[in-house]
């Protein structure tokens, strides 16, 4: 394959701009994109329909067949051949991936939603919520509203932790969500230790709004003042609560038992 050029020097001026972008969500959203490392993220990316604006092939990963197969679906003129070298100045991974790519920022376009979805308030950990996100996608539970204390959900932890389920979900960021949980019907579910029933007494076949909360505090009081009921998930061990990516996994996979019962 013929790359547009083929880069060296880590002062190179793309290389800068692919660094800050790497590091922080303020530069993300200043320039409206999103970073994509690894042969994983990018085939699913292209799965789903998203071009790359520009595309940085690691050079000692440049002879990789598969990577070279996907490749074939891009304009090579957005392609760029870069030194490995190079690549270890600008990624925060000990090893850089075979490729980076650069994509425009998805834009929420929220109609009144009917179906479950799943809301996430002031999440912070990119692994939880990368998780939840890959748990959303594989329950089929397509709508995610974020708070706005919520981490970047296109930030590269989060991203490299959805393992791709970003581009099969409708992700809406920055949301009020008790005004979302006030305007919608179906049952109103949140995750709460305090004056809850158990997850197993309720019937989930419905439309649903799941929601779950920061790691530390919760749920907010405004968002619990909506909810229809709280629940809890029976731990008859030893211990005091689930890491919030896992209860979100058993009140989703809960109700996908429910539907296929």
């Amino acid at each position: 394959m013929t790359f547009k050029k083929h880069i060296s020097s880590a002062a190179n001026d793309e290389m800068k701009t692919l660094a800050r972008l790497l590091d922080t969500a303020r530069e993300r959203r200043k320039h409206g994109v999103v970073v994509l490392e690894g042969i994983h993220l990018l085939q699913s990316a292209l799965a789903a329909g998203w071009q790359p604006k520009a595309v940085y092939v690691n050079e000692g990963a440049a002879g990789n067949g598969e990577l070279l197969s996907l490749l074939a679906r891009i304009d090579p003129h957005v392609c760029h051949l870069v030194a490995t070298a190079v690549l270890t100045k600008v990624t925060a991974l000990a090893t850089p991936a075979e490729v980076l790519a650069i994509c425009e920022r998805p834009t929420s376009h929220i109609e009144e939603v009917a179906g479950t979805c799943i809301m996430l308030d002031d999440i912070q950990d990119p692994g939880n919520l990368g998780t939840i996100l890959r748990c959303a996608a594989a329950a089929n539970v397509r709508e995610v509203f974020l708070s706005k204390g919520c981490v970047d959900v296109y930030s590269p932890k989060v991203m490299r932790a959805g393992m791709g389920a970003h581009f099969f979900l409708n992700i809406h960021e920055a949301q009020d969500l008790p005004a979302r949980l006030a305007a919608r019907d179906g049952l109103k579910l949140v995750t709460h230790l305090e004056g809850s029933v158990s997850l197993y007494s309720q019937n989930l076949s419905g439309p649903v709004a799941f929601v779950f909360g920061n790691e530390g505090n919760g749920v907010s009081t405004a968002v619990l003042e909506q909810a229809d009921v709280r629940v809890r998930i029976p731990m008859p061990g030893h211990a005091e609560s689930l890491n919030v990516a896992m209860a979100a996994t058993v009140c989703l996979f809960e109700r996908v038992r429910q539907l296929e019962g």
